[in-house]
């Protein structure tokens, strides 16, 4: 297979959202997941594993039958899926580890990076009151949540030659070409249907790309994974064709879209976000002809 990885590079706002929770510092005080850059600041993020349980989920909403959890086989193992990759789409994309006296693991091609926000934390709180004490006879109970606006950018890469096929002797994985174009097309699906499960009964929010790069590549390599930026309310498209220009003989096809009218100003060279997204089924339709 000459195409080894399809890697995209995305953009999402959020405009009022707690998307991943942290330990609490305070008994009252529910905070978000944040990380401190090198210019001394803290910039929330949603973690990959939390991504990675939204697309479960997308995927689930899309009549895929996922792999249920099962309980450790051996005293203080970790509990797992079913490890079954040739029947559920879960184990094949994102892989398992099933640990007892014969140890079955694989190793996922799907790769997910957090979504980190390019814009810090400003110390605002969202305040509440659960009234569900005052009706059992209790005190209300006052609380706050950390809250967060702003742009976010996360990465996928899926290793295209890997979808499929087993890393190891000890379970079956031998996919026809259709199925794994079949399982790739629903991935894409769910990217571009991106939403969070976490938090959302009250904090609501679209996570869903906005904004894309992405390339089929004939090595594996997240090239836009810390090139696509977003400054000053626009893209930084010079920065994003001289990634290109760089890679351009690993690159065999390319696309960047966008949702037009979201953004301050619109970028020119990228295309609708929906075109980009069929462009990338096309992609993976020609790597998968069979």
């Amino acid at each position: 297979m000459e195409n080894k990885c399809l890697t995209i590079t995305y953009l999402t706002r959020a405009s009022y959202a707690s998307l991943n929770g942290s330990d609490k510092e305070a008994d009252n005080i529910s905070s978000i997941k944040k990380i401190r850059m090198n210019d001394g600041r803290e910039y929330p993020y949603k973690s990959s594993q939390a991504i990675r349980r939204d697309i479960r989920e997308q995927l689930a909403v899309m009549g895929w039958e996922l792999s249920e959890a099962a309980v450790a086989k051996q005293a203080k193992g970790a509990s797992s899926t079913m490890g079954e990759p040739e029947k559920y789409i879960d184990d094949d994309l994102f892989g398992f580890m099933i640990a007892d006296k014969n140890t079955t693991k694989r190793t996922g091609p799907v790769r997910v990076s957090p979504l980190i926000s390019l814009e810090p934390y400003r110390g605002d709180l969202d305040f509440a009151t659960n009234y569900m004490g005052v009706k059992a006879g209790g005190n209300p109970n006052i609380f706050e949540t950390e809250v967060h606006s702003g742009v976010y950018r996360g990465t996928i890469l899926v290793e295209l030659d890997r979808v499929g096929i087993a890393d190891a002797v000890n379970y079956k994985l031998e996919l026809k070409a259709e199925e794994k174009k079949r399982r790739v097309e629903a991935l894409i699906d769910a990217i571009q249907n991106l939403w969070g499960i976490g938090r959302q009964s009250r904090f609501l929010a679209d996570i869903s790309p906005k904004f894309i790069c992405a390339a089929l590549m004939k090595v594996k390599n997240p090239i836009y994974m810390e090139c696509l930026q977003f400054k000053d309310n626009r893209i930084d498209e010079e920065l994003i064709k001289a990634t290109e220009a760089d890679f351009k003989n690993q690159i065999s096809r390319s696309v960047i879209g966008e949702r037009k009218g979201f953004f301050e100003k619109d970028t020119p060279s990228a295309r609708p976000l929906g075109e980009a997204f069929d462009e990338i089924r096309k992609w993976v339709a020609e790597t998968y002809k069979g």
